[in-house]
């Protein structure tokens, strides 16, 4: 399976990855012999797994106060060991990124399940999900957008955030709700699948001490509908990654306005396709968010 891994990355892929422009590289390469690019017989650099990850290395080094030209004169295995004792020393929250794309990148589960263990011996699931999952899930959409990696590795990657997302709502689910003001009921509309956020939301929520409802992805408008004969007080949320599409939201507005909110009924959305919602014409029963931590501040 290994010989099925990517393997040759671009420039572009490396400034992808690491967060430095193609421009620097190419002069941390020139001047420093930081990397070792292979050439390609028309003369284009490729670059090897081994040179990504030393990458990442030498950026955490300089972001944490390393001068280029100091890190050049260290060896590989000198870099990678200045590495671990300032993740000993300090958490780094940039390097369990960096750990999270290397683990996507090679299909590494161990590397997965090994940084998480560490980020939740210091942090609780919260601060985890906040601080390294949410930038590693915004990460992951501009990478796959780049064509950096595949739609496998996106798949990889979320089903094990998704294992960790289950194992800690279980843990809330089983608390009986202390809150029965309202009932939150979590959906994707049709055709949309990206769910980790609206999974997070659930886990939050419930923590909270309401009791939760939760659809999952890709349901119709009808299916919404059904609720009302079972339950007063909702706030319907839904999270909008892809679906419905730029030309299509506004209609999705309209249609939601008309068959599913009345007195006693809510609907709060986020995600990247909220933006071409046209907010003016919203009615007040609808609310549109930025981001998970603006939504969870409003429970």
């Amino acid at each position: 399976m290994i010989n099925n891994i990517k393997s040759v990355f671009s420039i572009k892929d490396l400034e992808n990855l690491s967060g430095i422009k193609a421009h620097t590289i190419r002069i941390w390469e020139k001047r420093y012999n930081i990397l070792e690019p292979i050439r390609t017989e028309t003369n284009i650099r490729t670059y090897d797994l081994a040179s990504l990850q030393k990458l990442l290395n030498v950026v955490l080094l300089n972001s944490y106060g390393y001068k280029i030209s100091r890190i050049a004169e260290l060896t590989t295995e000198k870099i990678a060991l200045l590495v671990r004792e300032i993740i000993s020393e300090k958490n780094s929250n940039n390097h369990a990124l960096n750990a999270f794309k290397m683990a996507m990148i090679n299909f590494d589960q161990a590397l997965f399940l090994n940084t998480y263990t560490n980020l939740l011996s210091e942090k609780s699931f919260r601060e985890v999900f906040y601080e390294v999952i949410i930038p590693l899930m915004n990460e992951i959409g501009l990478l796959w957008q780049a064509g950096t990696i595949s739609p496998a590795q996106e798949h990889f990657i979320s089903y094990l955030i998704k294992q960790k997302l289950l194992i800690n709502t279980e843990k809330v689910q089983i608390l009986e709700p202390t809150r029965n003001d309202k009932v939150f009921v979590l959906y994707l509309p049709e055709n949309e699948i990206h769910e980790l956020g609206l999974m997070y939301l659930n886990y939050e929520i419930l923590l909270n001490g309401y009791k939760t409802i939760y659809l999952g992805e890709s349901v119709p408008i009808e299916s919404l509908k059904d609720m009302k004969k079972y339950f007063d007080n909702i706030i319907y949320i839904s999270y909008f990654t892809v679906q419905p599409s730029r030309d299509a939201i506004d209609d999705y507005m309209k249609e939601i306005s008309t068959e599913i909110l009345d007195a006693n009924s809510q609907i709060w959305f986020l995600g990247r396709m909220t933006e071409f919602i046209d907010s003016k014409s919203l009615p007040e029963t609808i609310s549109v968010f930025n981001s998970i931590s603006s939504l969870v501040s409003k429970l």
